[in-house]
């Protein structure tokens, strides 16, 4: 189902409520220390989005990279548990123009992963970065496997840009703020590379400049689903084992 539209606003019409499990506090310190020596560090990330007009500071790319890795980790956790063999996340720490191939690996299978705060009902996908057939164009220009096979919308809580909003930018006084809170996360669910091709298709797109929900501006043409239209993680793991 599409956003409900009115002028330059677009409205979550599919709510799916936040259920929180705990995140493991080792795997909340694994992705604090590869967030921020990706930002802070010898690593690189873009400080424009695909199609984006913002410029990004070191500190909100630092919460996006936390968010994301950490967000992969407890989906590794929860295939491992179920049991799909799956590789463990990439942790080392890649220079401009290198990135993962894919963010997991299960059984032969690409998963892309996308994070979000726990209030966020939307999988996003930046559509710069996809081409009609739902190829991922950066890893098709240089030789990697352009298809994902699955899509799956991890969220977290809190919410990082909160937490972190006015601290000053040691690698203590980061870790400081983050280890005060107990991290939970859900996983709403997951489409296929079918379910891109069909949002693609018939253009479930926010544009740059629209407005979500009346109040966040859209840095970014996107892609969406909407979290309470994406099919049940139990699918994920059928077609994974």
């Amino acid at each position: 189902m599409k956003l409900k539209q009115k002028d330059n606003s677009y409205f979550i019409t599919l709510k799916k409520d936040f259920e929180g499990s705990i995140v493991n506090l080792v795997f909340v310190k694994q992705a604090f220390d590869f967030a921020f020596e990706m930002t802070y560090g010898e690593g690189f990330h873009r400080i424009k989005r695909s199609g984006g007009q913002v410029d990004r500071t070191p500190l909100e790319i630092f919460q996006n990279t936390f968010q994301g890795k950490l967000a992969e980790m407890v989906l590794y956790e929860n295939l491992k548990r179920h049991p799909i063999e799956v590789e463990e996340p990439d942790f080392s720490i890649h220079g401009k123009g290198i990135w993962d191939e894919a963010d997991l690996k299960a059984n032969g299978k690409f998963i892309c992963v996308k994070s979000a705060a726990f209030f966020s009902n939307l999988l996003l996908l930046e559509t710069k970065d996809w081409n009609s057939e739902g190829k991922y164009i950066p890893n098709q220009d240089i030789s990697k496997t352009a298809v994902y096979d699955f899509f799956v919308l991890v969220r977290m809580k809190p919410d990082i840009k909160n937490i972190l909003k006015a601290v000053f930018e040691t690698k203590e006084n980061l870790w400081q703020e983050i280890q005060k809170s107990i991290w939970l996360y859900d996983i709403p669910g997951c489409g296929s590379i079918n379910t891109i091709r069909y949002v693609i298709e018939n253009k479930f797109v926010i544009p740059k400049n629209a407005l979500l929900n009346g109040k966040t501006k859209m840095d970014a043409e996107n892609y969406y689903i909407q979290a309470a239209a994406l099919h049940h993680l139990e699918d994920l793991y059928a077609n994974l084992k």
